[in-house]
């Protein structure tokens, strides 16, 4: 894997391609969230929607300090994972033709990202902290804190409200 144009060989050339993978994440979620809104059809769901695309507005700028607190540039990296979660979520919920069954299924894509980027951000607090940057840690365990929130708002949501709604649509 080539990373400015050589091999990844040191921990910190691991985490600055990390920042940039989580980077291109991020600014891959705001497109989908978008969309993700417009999609929705319960109230709650739309609006907790609209709640994390502001806060993934505020992570990208988070990065960005990130970036410029560790010396890097604050660039993208293509992120197949990213692009593979947002397409199967983009699909399920595009094959519901019952608007209660899609906002099961949008609920269900929204944590499947969030279990992604619980991943990604707790690798990158792993290794600032290894790398002995606690002041990029601290940042991006504000992130990781806001993506453990957003995935057990959605989890309440689909369990209390969204998976019971849509076991009663019409088949």
């Amino acid at each position: 894997m080539a990373l400015f144009g050589k091999d990844i060989k040191t921990l910190d050339d691991a985490f600055v391609h990390t920042l940039q993978t989580i980077y291109y994440a991020e600014k891959q979620i705001t497109e989908a969230l978008g969309k993700m809104i417009d999609k929705a059809s319960n109230t709650s769901l739309r609006q907790g929607f609209e709640t994390h695309l502001e806060e993934t507005r505020g992570q990208i700028e988070r990065l960005e300090r990130v970036f410029e607190m560790h010396g890097a540039d604050a660039e993208e990296s293509k992120c197949p994972a990213i692009d593979g979660i947002i397409k199967a979520g983009d699909s399920m919920a595009s094959e519901s033709d019952d608007a209660q069954v899609r906002d099961a299924c949008l609920a269900a894509s929204a944590q499947l990202v969030e279990h992604y980027e619980i991943a990604k951000y707790g690798t990158l607090v792993a290794w600032a902290q290894q790398l002995g940057r606690q002041d990029c840690a601290r940042v991006l365990e504000e992130t990781l804190a806001e993506e453990k929130a957003t995935d057990e708002k959605l989890n309440k949501l689909a369990k209390g409200e969204l998976n019971k709604q849509a076991e009663t649509a019409q088949a």
